[in-house]
């Protein structure tokens, strides 16, 4: 008997080609043959142009506000409201474009390493690219897996390489990235960028986890070869993928987890790495990673020899890295791990005036996963002369679906039931702001964590910060004593306590949006003035 040809006609999707869940063999030679700008590096890594947008487009994503979770989100700038009928129409565009192609690549994989709580998702998309992208995000399915894979929980319908209708109703631009929890659906249009799709999954599962009493977690996680498990939460930049690559410890995952009642585990397939100035002295772990069945997004290279300068920055500085997780030597396969000893915050203080390491009460700790404090540096516009704070609530605001509150209290819940220590770790700059001090050194941020996870810190002398009101470690191995207290790597203690005061005042304004919900001992853990 023959096999029955694998089809779309259900979503409405009529086109007879259909590559469901190639080899990454073939995806590379349909991204070859029909994708401008694709190309193999010598590291045989595949090398893909996301187009215009080379970054996400928080400003375009909506989420439609229906009958089933309506009353569950976080309404505002984060999560814009789209009615049901708006987003029909933009779905039909998205099927009108996906219609008249070729031929479609559909990867179907999960969400989520315990079985007890993962989502099957389908990916429905144009590219060659963007398939590759998602086989090495998603959690790839068995044979036999597949075989008996069913209908999905949810699906991505990804038409980026067609523009959205800027004259519809509640779009702001040619862009939309719309999800629909009543449908379980989510529509791409107007952006190839494939980051779309792993944080649109990501967004899904924040909305979903916290209603099973299950945290969901912009972080990375690793675990000693004695099962004592750490999480990194961070935004982009602050070293999340860099720390949780760890040659002494085993990777669960860079970027997407879930604590549960057992532990933890990692949300995706792979890993999503920054490849700015990537080197393998550096980062070896990841420079090594970036070989056959690896996608690398909008880098520069030499045209006769494809050697990639991770340097260049001509497309975007925002060049990325996909691969299996399984390409990290050290990676935890299943990636599920123990609770956590240790949950780690890190912040990249471009001010100059956080400790590289603090000892935080259960109270801070709560101020400071809500505030999700960094620093972006000074940018090249007229005027801009000093750093800039950013604050994302839970460290990931954009994929927030439920108050953040919501995710301190099962993060608090979490804490206290497991005696984890949470610590602040400063990845920033030291001896000055930008532009005057220097970036911490990666290997003092090393000998940090190591000292941590060896319990040594836990028991290191401490000075309170007069400001901030956390403890401050004094003696850390193989980080010099005046590194630890910032105070003491300025020249000027008198414009250290003015960037110091300014960097507060700027926390305590960003919470008052929070304060109505706060504890009087979360209100109390911040900054004093």
């Amino acid at each position: 008997m023959a096999k029955a040809q694998f089809n779309l006609e259900s979503y409405g999707i009529t086109v007879e080609k259909i590559i469901r869940n190639a080899a990454p063999s073939r995806l590379y030679e349909h991204g070859l043959r029909n994708e401008a700008g694709t190309a193999i590096a010598s590291s045989g890594a595949l090398i893909a142009m996301s187009g215009e947008k080379t970054g996400r487009s928080p400003s375009d994503k909506r989420i439609v506000e229906e009958p089933g979770s309506k009353d569950d989100v976080w309404w505002g700038p984060v999560n814009v409201a789209l009615d049901h009928h708006v987003f029909m129409i933009n779905r039909e565009r998205a099927l009108d474009y996906l219609n008249i192609c070729p031929q479609l690549y559909v990867v179907d994989g999960f969400a989520g390493w315990d079985p007890e709580h993962r989502v099957k998702v389908r990916v429905i998309c144009s590219r060659a690219y963007h398939a590759l992208f998602m086989h090495n995000m998603l959690i790839r399915p068995t044979k036999e897996e597949l075989a008996r894979f069913g209908e999905p929980d949810y699906v991505i319908f990804n038409a980026g390489s067609f523009s959205a209708n800027r004259y519809t109703t509640g779009m702001t631009s040619k862009t939309s990235v719309a999800l629909h929890f009543g449908r379980k659906e989510f529509v791409i249009l107007g952006t190839e960028y494939a980051g779309e799709m792993k944080k649109g999954v990501f967004t899904i599962m924040h909305y979903l986890m916290p209603k099973r009493n299950v945290l969901s977690m912009h972080c990375s996680a690793n675990e000693s070869a004695d099962g004592q498990v750490s999480i990194f939460f961070g935004l982009s930049g602050t070293g999340k993928t860099t720390l949780s690559a760890d040659p002494k410890r085993q990777l669960i995952g860079d970027d997407e987890h879930c604590w549960t009642e057992h532990g933890v585990f990692n949300i995706e397939g792979g890993c999503y790495a920054k490849a700015i100035d990537l080197s393998p002295e550096q980062e070896p772990e990841i420079f090594n990673a970036i070989r056959f069945g690896a996608v690398l997004e909008n880098v520069g290279y030499e045209r006769d020899t494809r050697e990639v300068d991770f340097s260049d920055t001509s497309i975007t500085e925002n060049t990325r890295a996909s691969y299996p997780i399984e390409f990290i030597p050290n990676a935890k396969i299943p990636c599920v791990g123990g609770h956590p000893s240790h949950v780690i915050l890190l912040t990249c203080d471009a001010f100059g005036v956080l400790p590289p390491v603090s000892k935080l009460t259960s109270a801070q700790a709560m101020y400071h996963f809500i505030s999700g404090y960094t620093a972006k540096v000074a940018g090249t516009e007229m005027g801009v002369t000093e750093p800039q704070a950013t604050f994302s609530a839970c460290f990931g605001a954009p994929f927030l679906v439920w108050h953040p509150t919501k995710y301190a209290e099962l993060l608090a819940d979490k804490l206290d039931h497991h005696g984890a220590q949470t610590w602040l770790v400063n990845t920033g700059w030291t001896g000055g702001p930008y532009g005057v001090g220097k970036r911490m050194s990666l290997p003092h941020t090393r000998a940090i964590l190591d000292a941590i996870h060896s319990g040594a810190l836990a028991s290191a002398p401490t000075v309170e910060d007069p400001i901030f009101g956390f403890a401050v470690p004094t003696v850390v191995e193989g980080v010099p004593n005046e590194v630890l207290v910032p105070r003491n790597t300025w020249i000027d203690g008198a414009k250290f306590d003015e960037t110091a005061k300014k960097l507060a005042s700027l926390f305590r304004k960003n919470f008052e949006k929070y304060e109505d919900k706060a504890s009087d001992a979360i209100r109390g853990a911040g900054p004093r003035l």
